[in-house]
């Protein structure tokens, strides 16, 4: 008989939705939105509203296979699970004898959120192996850093009380694109009155129907920040009794901001002065006002300062006391889960080196490849992820991939860039064929999803995957004979008052529920009271360390370099894609194939729209087509991420040009500090 069974998308986006499937004889027949759920709503981005095309799609990936030829080739034969583990086995038993447990370098990241099949039996082979340890950083390590200095957590505004806001901030935010399940909240404060505002250097889908856009020089975000501020202590705007009771540091932060006058940002920024100081007595004085930031703008070289930035400003004006105020870049530390149970970082102890393993940074997947030492990576096992095209500066990481030494383990459900370059490349199944708990980094509700589909080929989970692992290397640790079930409860298994009481009982009969974040389900302003997470429970400005400085490539920064390359180029995420998750479809392909330009700069290059150009650096190059339009200022390209480099003429996309600089905290990598030079190209 057809029924109706209950899953969760478990793909990067904040918004976690809960999923209803039609199912009959076996089979998928309709994905669609829950209605029950408060966030989803019944409706699906277009992304998912295909995801059964993926599912089902001929190309996916249903045996166990062995390299044929050169890396990189992609080519393929055929193998049997028993073979497939013995030889993995046996290449890491011997690698670590050889060069030691921690040449095995582990990659993973988004390409599942579910907690057991991203960080479950996984983590616990590798702590066990003594493998080194993978510093997740590509994408929100900055901002997180910069969110906790200010407030002390990694979170904020829940997503229903957008309704109740009068102005919204969307910051470095796409939210059409890459938050839409927001955008109805906003649809409903908009109908009594409220106004969007959008800043960024790309007017987006989100900018296009926006009371007004502001164009923002990439990476500038912090000297805006300050610039607010500057206006908003001046004109006396801010709520004293708030900073007075709730934050420190006060004083110092009106020095600070008073060397930021609006002429001064207006030459940082872009934004005109006039236009920075309405914007500043907007978000002052109508109340409630909200900021939704997101990761693009940390995505800076000093991305970690302008999400702390910014994140001062509800303290400043008070606007966390009100419902429909304050700001939230991410919902996730409010799922205080057991992760060290699910991961068991201890049984590190228990492996060969006794300790902790090395750390390594996957925002600098090509230095550790290729120069590495003490000992050099041997071997790579990447699951979640396709590095070869989401991870900057692509030619070193390619490089350090098409290594005949290295020793290369690919989990995937697609013939990625990435799987081209495997030794060993393992079927893997999709979120509707296993078991899983997820967290959301847009709301506040944990949810559970049994398997709806059944596995089709050979193909096996993460967590089934490293657990034959386990059991072939000899680890006899009674936690790699766990069921998911048990690992669900031993994650549950945490004291703090936000998950307390959450059961596996209650998540298979609901399927989400609400973390107990505020008293009766009521709304829940987490610093209306103060209540913050530093050391003093008060917003601390600390404004000796507030400043801004242009990132070195930044039309402000250094001089050679922009002078060589003058364009800034900026790659945010392409609206009807995932990352690189869906580069398998010919129209996400065509997508990820432009180059945004102003006509300004097409015209002094002899560029005209639809025309092939090449864009380059001192890193790579990359071609792409031209599409001239005024959705950049002058001085600023976009290219949407992340096309699969196989599909491009060139064999490379855009992360070809990115750099592995790291942020000024938190060791993220600075996608958008990029300088680059565009020519028209005829080949």
């Amino acid at each position: 008989m057809p029924e109706t069974l209950h899953s969760v998308c478990a793909l990067d986006c904040p918004d976690a939705c809960g999923l209803l499937i039609n199912v009959e004889n076996g089979a998928g027949r309709r994905l669609r939105g829950d209605p029950e759920h408060p966030v989803t709503r019944g409706f699906l981005c277009g992304k998912v509203a295909r995801y059964l095309e993926r599912e089902y799609s001929p190309d996916r990936l249903l045996y166990p296979q062995r390299r044929l030829g050169a890396k990189g080739e992609g080519r393929f034969a055929r193998i049997s699970w028993e073979e497939a583990l013995d030889e993995i086995t046996a290449r890491l038993k011997s690698i670590a004898a050889a060069f030691g447990p921690e040449s095995i370098l582990p990659y993973s990241y988004g390409g599942s959120m579910g907690y057991l099949q991203g960080a479950g039996m996984d983590r616990r082979f590798f702590h066990r192996l003594g493998a080194s340890r993978l510093d997740r950083t590509i994408c929100s390590a900055a901002g997180g850093v910069g969110l906790t200095e200010s407030t002390g957590f990694k979170y904020g505004t829940e997503p229903e009380q957008f309704r109740h806001s009068k102005l919204i901030l969307a910051w470095g935010a796409n939210i059409l694109g890459t938050n839409v399940h927001l955008w109805p909240f906003i649809v409903e404060a908009r109908r009594s009155g409220a106004r969007l505002y959008t800043i960024d250097p790309h007017r987006n889908r989100t900018g296009e129907l926006a009371d007004r856009h502001f164009f923002i020089n990439p990476g500038s975000d912090t000297a805006l920040a300050l610039g607010m501020m500057h206006v908003i202590i001046g004109e006396n705007l801010y709520d004293a009794d708030y900073v007075a009771r709730y934050t420190s540091g006060f004083e110092a932060l009106r020095e600070r901001a008073a060397q930021y006058s609006p002429e001064r940002v207006a030459a940082m920024t872009g934004i005109a002065k006039d236009e920075m100081i309405q914007l500043a007595r907007e978000y002052a004085t109508v109340r409630p006002a909200v900021i939704r930031l997101n990761y693009g703008l940390q995505r800076s070289e000093r991305g970690a300062m302008a999400v702390r930035a910014i994140s001062l400003l509800p303290a400043l004006t008070g606007s966390w006391k009100e419902a429909g105020g304050g700001a939230v870049l991410s919902t996730s530390g409010a799922f205080q889960l057991n992760r060290a149970a699910l991961e068991r970082p201890d049984l590190q102890l228990q492996s060969s080196l006794g300790r902790e393993a090395r750390t390594v940074n996957m925002s600098q997947l090509g230095l550790a490849l290729n120069e590495l030492k003490n000992p050099p990576v041997k071997a790579l096992v990447v699951y979640n992820s396709n590095p070869a095209a989401i991870a900057p500066n692509q030619n070193s990481v390619l490089k350090g991939l098409t290594r005949p030494d290295l020793f290369t383990v690919v989990l995937e459900q697609f013939q990625t860039d990435t799987a081209d370059h495997a030794d060993i490349l393992l079927p893997a199944t999709t979120f509707l064929e296993h078991t899983d708990v997820y967290f959301a980094y847009g709301h506040y509700y944990l949810q559970l999803a049994r398997p709806v589909l059944p596995a089709p080929g050979d193909t096996r989970s993460n967590v089934e995957v490293f657990r034959l692992l386990a059991q072939r290397m000899g680890f006899d640790d009674p936690c790699f004979r766990d069921s998911a079930d048990d690992m669900i409860r031993a994650l549950l298994d945490s004291d703090h008052p936000f998950v307390k009481g959450i059961t596996i009982e209650e998540l298979d009969r609901e399927h989400f529920v609400r973390l107990r974040v505020a008293h009766n389900g009521g709304a829940f302003l987490p610093f209306s009271a103060g209540g913050f997470g530093t050391a003093s429970g008060k917003c601390e400005f600390k404004a000796e360390t507030l400043e801004y400085t242009p990132p070195v490539e930044s039309r402000h920064g250094e001089q050679v370099l922009r002078e060589k390359y003058p364009l800034e180029l900026v790659s945010p995420k392409n609206d009807d894609s995932m990352n690189s998750t869906f580069g398998y479809r010919p129209d996400t392909d065509r997508q990820t194939s432009a180059l945004k330009i102003h006509e300004r700069d097409a015209l002094t290059r002899g560029i005209t729209h639809g025309d092939q150009v090449q864009i380059f650096n001192d890193r790579g190059s990359c071609l792409l087509i031209a599409k001239i339009d005024a959705s950049v200022a002058p001085g600023v390209v976009c290219a949407p991420s992340t096309r699969w480099a196989k599909n491009s003429p060139a064999f490379r996309n855009v992360n070809a040009l990115t750099s592995e600089r790291l942020t000024d905290k938190g060791g993220g990598p600075t996608f958008y500090s990029c300088l680059v030079q565009v020519e028209k190209s005829g080949d």
